[in-house]
């Protein structure tokens, strides 16, 4: 009974000396796992601080830096949400800076050079912010170069897909119209001939025309033989 009793009160102690932590000792806490390597317990750490005190710009810097380690993409909200909030410029330009480094990692040039710029107006001495501001510009223009070469190869290809469609339907046009002139050709005696017996037809019949009214016309020219009656 007493044994029971005795883990009772050490539960119970556990329970309020945690309860007691302050958002100080819950972000030295986090800040102890997290160079130990362990983020995500970093992260619950700090999580806990703002539970604490939703306004501490320390613990919210801190908790971007856990979730960005473990590849979070909300991250990014968080460092914007302490750039904002009463820290120091230094703070600050830390934190655009890891935003900027998050969107350079993705490619995402634009919004980091943003970041750089913002990181530099606040801490002109952060050279590593300058230096990857111009390493972020130079991969911005390659890229920029990429797409154009891209897209001038697709024109190529779209322009050549476009010629061959044309001589193809040229070629065809002029298959079409070989075959209409071949069969044109071929059934072309054929009309002819038809109109030649046509024409011997036509001259048979007037010659014919001819010959008879030639006939009719000596027949008249003939004198006229009449037959005498005999006297009985």
């Amino acid at each position: 009974m007493n044994k029971i009793f005795m883990t009772l009160l050490i539960l119970i102690s556990g329970i309020l000396q945690i309860n007691a932590q302050t958002d100080r000792q819950l972000i030295r806490e986090g800040n102890r796992l997290y160079r130990n390597g362990d983020y995500a317990q970093a992260e619950t750490a700090y999580r806990k601080a703002l539970e604490k005190n939703a306004n501490n710009p320390q613990a919210t810097y801190n908790l971007a830096c856990a979730m960005m380690k473990q590849g979070n993409k909300e991250a990014d909200e968080m460092f914007e949400k302490a750039a904002h909030m009463d820290m120091d410029k230094t703070g600050r330009s830390a934190a655009y800076y890891n935003k900027g480094v998050m969107h350079h990692k993705n490619k995402e040039y634009e919004q980091a050079i943003d970041d750089y710029k913002n990181a530099l107006r606040l801490n002109p001495k952060d050279e590593d912010a300058r230096k990857n501001l111009i390493i972020c510009k130079r991969e911005q223009q390659q890229q920029k170069q990429q797409q154009q070469n891209k897209d001038n190869q697709n024109s190529k290809e779209d322009n050549k897909k476009k010629d061959n469609n044309k001589e193809q339907k040229d070629k065809n046009n002029n298959d079409k119209n070989k075959e209409k002139e071949e069969n044109k050709n071929k059934q072309q005696p054929k009309d002819q001939m038809s109109k030649e017996n046509a024409e011997q037809l036509l001259n048979a019949v007037m010659q014919k025309e001819k010959d008879t009214q030639q006939r009719l016309k000596k027949a008249m020219q003939q004198p006229s033989r009449r037959n005498l009656k005999k006297n009985w």
